[in-house]
């Protein structure tokens, strides 16, 4: 499958685990509130680059089988691919920060959607997952 990059909607003990992008004006949505994710490197599949990116942003070792939901989303600069996964919140205890991004917290998925800092197709895409839960 050809994609750009993937993210994931991890949920801790039901809660979303959220990164706050870094002040940058040349990245995208800098300052706001991202999931942990990022680009495609080499010929990685989609679940290996959300489960490398995610270890490299949050320090937490998460295997293919974590993964509850994926979905494709296409996009004006290409494929990315979109993870859920749903942990117990002890894990939020084995977080080490990466070196990218302000720092993260754990907000509800609704908290999430009414943030005015809050990427808004990914509260959309998280909404696609809840409503497909059944949550």
């Amino acid at each position: 499958m050809e994609f750009r990059g993937a993210k994931l909607a991890l949920f801790l003990g039901g809660e979303l685990l959220v990164i706050r992008r870094d002040q940058k004006p040349d990245i995208p949505w800098p300052g706001r509130w991202d999931l942990p994710g990022g680009g495609r490197e080499g010929a990685e599949s989609p679940e290996a680059c959300v489960l490398r990116e995610t270890r490299e942003e949050v320090g937490l070792v998460l295997a293919a089988s974590d993964l509850v939901w994926a979905r494709s989303y296409r996009q004006s600069n290409g494929t990315v691919c979109f993870f859920a996964a749903e942990m117990p919140g002890a894990l939020a205890g084995q977080i080490r920060f990466g070196d990218e991004g302000q720092g993260w917290r754990l907000m509800t998925a609704e908290a999430y959607g009414r943030d005015p800092l809050a990427i808004p197709h990914f509260v959309t895409r998280v909404g696609h997952y809840l409503s497909e839960r059944g949550g």
